[in-house]
C-alpha cells in the first residue's frame, strides 16, 4: 500500500453508482459523478439530506460496495484490500453491538479482529474507554447502555486500531449536547495527532465548527464543495432544489394538489 505523506486519505474521481434491478435494469442513480480530494490530517464533513448518497459514498470508500464507474483510492490504493482495511476506523450509523457483551469485552472482541495482541488490546481499552466517558461503565453489558452511551462504545470501537482514517457516519445521532461536545472534542484531539477523518451529517450546525472543509451532496452529486468557512460566509442564503417547478399560482398538480384532494 502506497503510504506517504503527500498521497491524500481520499481520491474519488467521477464516481457513479447506480443501482440495478435482479433483470440488469437500472432503478436508482444514488451517485452521479462526484469528485472529493481530501489531504491527510483534515476533518472533511459530507454534509446532506437522507437519500442524498453519502451512505453509499462510505460504503464505496469502505470497499463494500462496487463502483458502477470512476475511480476511488483510499491511503493512495484500492479500498477493497485487506492492507488498506486494516488503517481504517469506521462508526455506522447505528451502533451493532452485542448486547450480552460488556463494554470492555466490546472493545476487546474488535482488538482480536485486528490481531492486537492482549497487552496492546489491554492499554487501548482503558485508554479508549476513559477517552469516551465510560470507564466507570466498563464491565456492564452494552444491552443496558443508552443509545449514547451505545454510540460511545462504537467510536471507541472504530479507533480500536489506531487507524490512519477515520469514516463516522452520523458521530453526533442520539447523543446529548454534553455528548455531542465530547465526540467533537476528540475529532479535533485525532486530528491534531495527524489522523484523517471523514464524518457525515445532515446537520450542520452539528458539523461546522470542527470541520476544515466540506462537500454538500443532493441527489448524488456535490453542490458546493469548499473551506467551511467560505461556504458558511453568506448565513442569510439559502438554496433549494427541485426537480420540477409549477407555474406560479398552479396548484392543480404535484404535492400541493394532492394534499389539498385528502384534506
Amino acid at each position: 500500500m502506497t503510504d506517504t505523506d503527500t498521497t491524500p486519505a481520499i481520491e474519488v474521481k467521477n464516481l457513479v453508482k447506480t443501482f440495478r434491478d435482479f433483470w440488469r435494469r437500472p432503478t436508482v442513480q444514488a451517485i452521479d459523478g462526484i469528485d472529493l480530494l481530501i489531504p491527510r490530517g483534515r476533518i472533511f464533513g459530507l454534509l446532506g439530506p437522507n437519500g442524498s448518497g453519502k451512505s453509499t459514498t462510505i460504503k464505496i470508500l469502505l470497499g463494500l460496495l462496487f463502483p458502477t464507474a470512476g475511480t476511488v483510492r483510499v491511503l493512495g490504493d484500492s479500498p477493497r484490500r485487506v492492507a488498506t482495511k486494516r488503517h481504517i476506523g469506521y462508526l455506522p450509523e447505528e451502533s451493532y453491538l452485542y448486547r450480552y457483551l460488556t463494554a470492555y469485552e466490546t472493545l476487546d472482541f474488535y482488538g482480536r479482529l485486528f490481531a492486537l495482541d492482549r497487552a496492546t488490546r489491554r492499554d487501548r481499552i482503558t485508554q479508549l474507554l476513559d477517552m469516551v466517558g465510560l470507564s466507570h461503565a466498563a464491565h456492564r453489558h452494552v444491552g443496558e447502555f443508552s443509545k449514547g452511551m451505545a454510540r460511545r462504545v462504537g467510536l471507541a470501537q472504530a479507533l480500536i486500531n489506531d487507524p490512519k482514517l477515520i469514516i463516522l457516519d452520523e458521530p453526533t445521532a442520539g447523543l446529548d449536547p454534553l455528548g455531542c461536545r465530547q465526540v467533537k472534542d476528540i475529532m479535533l484531539a485525532l486530528a491534531k495527532r495527524g489522523k484523517t477523518i471523514l464524518l457525515t451529517s445532515h446537520l450542520l450546525a452539528d458539523v461546522e465548527d470542527v470541520c476544515d472543509d466540506l462537500a454538500i451532496l443532493y441527489n448524488g452529486k456535490v453542490r458546493a464543495h469548499g473551506n467551511a468557512r467560505e461556504l458558511l460566509k453568506n448565513m442569510d442564503l439559502e438554496h433549494f432544489f427541485l426537480d420540477v417547478i409549477a407555474k406560479a399560482g398552479d396548484t392543480r398538480t404535484g404535492p400541493v394538489a394532492n394534499f389539498l384532494k385528502n384534506a
